[in-house]
């Protein structure tokens, strides 16, 4: 399966602001965007001034690269999201959020959206009871997340028993039973990254 091949810390760089895309380390000072929060490149330092498509590109650039798709599938999700009543731009987001792999990330389970993704293709996750390794599932509300049965002792879950966990409001997670449940629609308020839709709209609209 294809995927983004450069360093983490340097998609952040370049797109101007944290990501989130090595889960902890974002939040510490070991975090490229602290330490040097310019573009990548000789040139960083003194980029011209950036035109109406530049913004643009840049923002659906930083929207896929936090959720960790490449342009055939986040299209996807726009087209779909067009197809859809409501605001489109809202909608989009609203369909990222439901992925299997962020809501395994919003629950804690996973320290990143990577590690989220790959929790789920090994096999780790269940919904309602059943086996699902699509990181692209779309869940809805009443669903079931869970650890797998016998997964729950793997080192990656240790350090999760117990632990005081800071999610969105429409998914709740008990780190005693590894169980999780998504209790509402994600709002607009939800989505955490500084995100400007309406350009990657009016970008996909030309």
């Amino acid at each position: 399966m294809a995927k983004y091949t450069c360093a983490d810390c340097r998609q952040c760089r370049r797109e101007g602001q944290k990501l989130f895309l090595k889960g902890d380390r974002c939040t510490t000072k070991k975090c490229a965007m602290d330490r040097r929060p310019v573009p990548p490149g000789p040139h960083g330092l003194g980029r011209k001034k950036a035109s109406e498509y530049s913004l643009q590109l840049r923002e659906k650039q930083k929207v896929k690269r936090a959720y960790g798709l490449l342009e055939k599938q986040f299209r996807g999700y726009y087209e779909e999201a067009e197809r859809r009543k409501g605001v489109t731009g809202e909608t989009m987001l609203f369909l990222l959020e439901k992925r299997l792999d962020n809501v395994v990330y919003r629950m804690g389970i996973g320290s990143s959206r990577a590690q989220s993704r790959q929790i789920v293709n090994h096999g780790h996750i269940t919904v309602n009871g059943k086996n699902v390794n699509i990181p692209s599932y779309q869940v809805k509300v009443g669903d079931v997340i869970a650890i797998k049965e016998g997964k729950t002792d793997n080192g990656l879950f240790k350090e999760l028993r117990g632990a005081k966990i800071v999610m969105p409001k429409w998914v709740e997670f008990d780190t005693e039973a590894f169980k999780g449940k998504v209790i509402a629609e994600p709002e607009r308020a939800d989505v955490d990254l500084n995100i400007n839709e309406q350009l990657i709209i009016e970008l996909y609209s030309k």
